[in-house]
């Protein structure tokens, strides 16, 4: 069943992993833009560990700006790696908004517990390998790419 056929079942937010070679693709769907990129920032976390293990403690605030909405997934999740690498933490949960192609979020998450987050893997970064963002026929919303592990 195809990507869009799911979102267009089921309009509520989501994430699914898909296979890519040695890599892993992320699949955000959403009712908005902005659900769909929220939920293509879950599935990376899911790639490293269980989103739910990983406590709000700490926010960030993250901004990224691309000339389309494809770049601009692309870039929204290497900023998500790039502070999870710098932090040495955990994000389990995305707010964001979505001006244009102007993205502003709060990020909640944090430090790497590796006893109890147990990380499986290190996203080394989002790349243009399947990278697409597009509005389904049914209105709702599907961000994906693959992620270099």
């Amino acid at each position: 069943m195809s990507a869009e056929r799911r979102a267009s079942r089921r309009m509520d937010s989501g994430y699914e992993l898909f296979p890519h070679g040695a890599d892993t693709g992320v699949r955000g769907i959403g009712p908005s833009r902005e659900a769909a990129f929220e939920q293509a920032a879950m599935a990376l976390t899911s790639i490293v560990t269980e989103p739910g293990a990983i406590a709000p403690d700490s926010m960030i605030e993250i901004a990224c700006e691309a000339p389309d909405d494809a770049l601009l997934l692309c870039d929204w999740l290497n900023a998500i790696i790039y502070q999870m690498a710098v932090r040495k933490m955990l994000f389990g949960r995305y707010e964001v908004a979505i001006q244009g192609h102007k993205l502003t979020a709060r990020a909640w998450g944090e430090g790497i517990d590796r006893l109890r987050h147990a990380p499986v893997v290190e996203p080394k970064g989002a790349t243009m390998t399947a990278l697409d963002v597009r509005q389904t026929s049914h209105g709702g919303w599907i961000a994906e790419c693959v992620i270099d592990v």
